[in-house]
């Protein structure tokens, strides 16, 4: 595997302590920063760690693609494959000898069941379809909020991702990198490295309640690639989500609906608010896709606030049924 930084502007690396350590709390208020509160940091800019830009990770669609594909049916894994297959194949997403990262919600302690993460079985089937399309390497990796080694052994997404090819990032405090983010929220962030690396981002949430957000859909799957006290960010969650999104721009999303959790989310724990839709969405809007994810949960687009300032920024559009749509399975 490629050494973790290799060909990428290489910032000095800090822990988490010594970069909130700089910062500077009256500085930032003064302007008027938010977010991780990496806005300005203790020291002349000369001597700051110098920030990287992440890099635009979208592909180019033929006219007349199809926008969103659907997928219902028992196997999870089957679903990928033809939504992508509908997509167009991961061919049109991914290159021979490009570096991918695909990015699961793992962000808890709990059971495939009990829907707070990404289906297993829809993560390793992104993997191998992204190796038999031709990459070169791909990286799993997300910041849970849990124990990052329980919560990628218990939700099954760690063996999963191994066995289908993949090489598992787990969060250390030398694993991130200082992104100038550029939001409005979120000026600079702590950011996972293979997030830098890649050439290609695919993005692989749940569907699932907010008690804060509403939802935790695709767009807000984004937190997990942050370091620092991203809790920070809720002070104008949706803003925040919507300038996560802006900063990494993914290649394609895959969204796992296989079990939905309808109440008491983020991190769930019973079955009882827990619903087998058993599909799966494929898209490159992210806000078409937050807008069909709300829909499966119940509830409206208009009631959770990034989507409509997703659609704003022009990162998508919240109408997911104008897009041209295919539906397969049952």
């Amino acid at each position: 595997m490629k050494a973790p930084g290799a060909g990428v502007p290489e910032p000095r690396l800090y822990t988490r302590r010594e970069l909130l350590t700089r910062v500077a709390g009256t500085a930032a208020a003064a302007a008027g920063a938010v977010g991780l509160g990496l806005a300005l940091v203790d020291r002349e800019p000369s001597a700051a760690p110098a920030p990287v830009r992440m890099k635009d990770h979208r592909v180019e669609r033929p006219a007349g693609a199809v926008g969103m594909a659907i997928a219902r049916g028992k196997d999870p894994a089957a679903n990928v494959r033809l939504a992508i297959e509908a997509m167009g194949g991961m061919g049109a997403f991914v290159k021979r000898g490009e570096r991918v990262v695909v990015k699961p919600n793992a962000g808890w302690n709990r059971l495939p069941e009990q829907a707070a993460n990404t289906d297993p079985e829809v993560v390793a089937e992104v993997v191998r379809l992204a190796l038999a399309a031709g990459a070169a390497q791909v990286w799993v990796t997300d910041n849970p909020v849990n124990s990052a080694d329980r919560c990628f052994a218990r939700s099954g997404i760690g063996e999963a991702a191994r066995r289908a090819g993949a090489a598992l990032v787990m969060p250390g405090a030398r694993d991130f990198r200082l992104v100038e983010a550029g939001g409005e929220t979120l000026r600079l962030a702590e950011v996972l490295w293979p997030l830098l690396e890649a050439d290609r981002v695919i993005n692989v949430p749940v569907v699932k309640q907010h008690g804060l957000s509403r939802a935790t859909l695709a767009m807000k799957n984004w937190y997990g690639v942050l370091g620092g006290h991203r809790a920070r960010l809720h002070q104008d969650i949706h803003r925040s989500v919507v300038d996560l999104a802006a900063m990494v721009r993914p290649t394609l999303t895959v969204m796992d609906a296989t079990r939905v959790l309808l109440a008491n989310g983020p991190s769930g724990g019973s079955l009882d608010d827990v619903k087998r839709l058993d599909t799966v969405a494929v898209s490159t809007d992210e806000v078409a896709l937050d807008a069909f994810g709300a829909s499966l949960l119940g509830i409206a687009p208009a009631e959770v606030g990034s989507i409509a300032l997703g659609e704003k920024a022009a990162l998508g559009r919240a109408d997911w049924r104008s897009l041209k749509l295919q539906e397969l399975g049952t």
